[in-house]
């Protein structure tokens, strides 16, 4: 029996290893030190199908999470199918994927501590985007620089840590992408965090299902919502809610949903 197992698994690992990857050709990686994570990270590049015959400049969109992004291979349940969904509108934008650093995920993408999860460090993990990886990807690209042009991306603790760098770098990110916020990590925080915040002009897209598990994720991105249109004129369309009908909480709701979020932030 002992050898019929030892046999099962290595015939599992030879099968993983044997899988073909998922990403298309217009995806490429690259490693950066992280100093204020102390930590390297793999940065996973999307590049538009006409960059390398264009002269022109692109927006970028920087999105966390990136195993879950392009390939099967590397995803924990399944991948978004950024690269194969963008390809098929000839999408005119370069996705910046930034791998979640494993058991330090929930550091990285939450801005204060939960007393049962940790977490708090979010500060950090942007710091290295805007610090250290931005700058690395205008001066390596040809990128539009400027916040008009530059998103943040991202669902649950993603989603997060994504309209959190909207409050902190309104001048940096200028678009957020906000797929079934985890608004309750730290809930009375980010309130008092809204309370703070006197202006906010960044465009979002806010999104989750009514079948997420926790009925908190509708209430909490409605608060949310409600309080981005106090600082504006909802005339002015800076942000749309969709509530998907029979929507859970897992990348074939974030999948199915890309495209539209893409069109109508881009």
């Amino acid at each position: 029996m002992k050898q019929f197992l030892s046999l099962l698994f290595l015939l599992v690992l030879f099968n993983a290893g044997a899988q073909k990857s998922t990403a298309s050709k217009q995806v490429s990686t690259f490693i950066i030190d992280a100093p204020q994570l102390k930590a390297s990270k793999k940065i996973w590049v999307y590049l538009p199908k006409n960059y390398t015959t264009s002269t022109k400049k692109y927006p970028v969109i920087y999105m966390h999470d990136a195993q879950n992004l392009f390939d099967a291979t590397t995803s924990y349940v399944g991948e978004w199918n950024v690269d194969e969904t963008l390809d098929s509108i000839n999408a005119q934008v370069i996705i910046i994927g930034i791998e979640h650093g494993g058991d330090k995920r929930i550091d990285e993408l939450t801005p204060y501590k939960n007393p049962k999860y940790g977490g708090g460090k979010a500060d950090d993990y942007l710091d290295f985007i805007v610090e250290i990886l931005k700058p690395k990807v205008d001066a390596t690209y040809r990128t539009k620089t400027n916040a008009k042009n530059t998103a943040i991306f991202g669902s649950s603790l993603g989603g997060l840590v994504s309209f959190y760098a909207a409050i902190k770098y309104p001048q940096i990110f200028g678009k957020v992408g906000c797929f079934s916020p985890s608004f309750w990590f730290g809930r009375n925080e980010m309130n008092d965090l809204l309370a703070q915040t006197k202006d906010f002009h960044t465009k979002v897209y806010f999104l989750c299902g009514d079948n997420e598990g926790d009925d908190d994720v509708i209430r909490d991105m409605k608060n949310v919502e409600h309080w981005v249109n106090t600082k504006r004129c909802e005339c002015k369309k800076l942000n749309k809610e969709v509530i998907v009908k029979g929507g859970q909480h897992n990348e074939k709701l974030w999948r199915e949903s890309f495209k539209k979020a893409y069109l109508w932030l881009f």
